[in-house]
């Protein structure tokens, strides 16, 4: 019976932990995931890198917004540059618009040019819901000491238009430039915008 109700409490401990939000300036929740070229990455991996996670769906006005322009590339591109770690996560589930298979998701990205280090699938929704992630894109930026440091939407102009991507404030380029330079994010929560995460 002791054994039993030490188990359900693992249990209880486990899942709650597994559900509890992600909080800037708390830890970042931990996951694991595989890649598109089959490889597994876990965030503690990362560990002494800036980390940038981008919740994608290609199929989606809000991403395609992003990609067609080349904003995206453009900020990935300057990121991995920089030695930051950039993962783009598909948590479409089988079946729902965006989920594709890993020669399918790898064909996407050489055809817009993508800068992501990898391209997690998360078709089971789990590192997605982990985070809470709503909507594509949805961003968030991890320290090099594994803490959450932004979370939200790219920038500030949530229209799914192109046009007022020239003078939107990016919040990802300013926690990364902020983190950079040690100095503190001036906006570290925003609410993201885009299409919902179809789970």
């Amino acid at each position: 019976m002791k054994k039993l109700l030490l188990s359900t409490a693992v249990i209880l401990m486990t899942t709650t932990a597994a559900i509890a939000a992600p909080v800037v300036g708390e830890p970042a929740p931990v996951f694991k995931g595989m890649d598109t070229n089959g490889v597994q990455h876990e965030l503690s991996d990362f560990l002494g890198k800036t980390v940038v996670l981008e919740w994608t769906n290609h199929e989606c006005p809000y991403v395609k917004k992003h990609y067609d322009g080349g904003n995206m590339q453009k900020l990935q591109k300057e990121a991995t540059d920089d030695g930051v770690v950039w993962l783009s996560i598909a948590s479409s589930a089988q079946g729902k618009q965006g989920q594709v298979d890993n020669a399918t998701a790898n064909h996407v990205m050489k055809e817009v040019g993508a800068h992501p280090t990898a391209r997690i699938q998360d078709p089971s929704g789990a590192i997605g819901k982990l985070y809470e992630a709503k909507t594509t894109p949805h961003m968030f930026v991890i320290d090099a000491k594994g803490v959450l440091a932004y979370a939200g939407a790219i920038d500030d102009d949530s229209s799914f238009k192109p046009d007022g991507i020239a003078t939107a404030k990016n919040y990802v380029r300013y926690a990364l430039n902020s983190l950079k330079s040690g100095e503190p994010i001036e906006t570290s929560s925003t609410q993201p915008y885009g299409c919902s995460v179809k789970y």
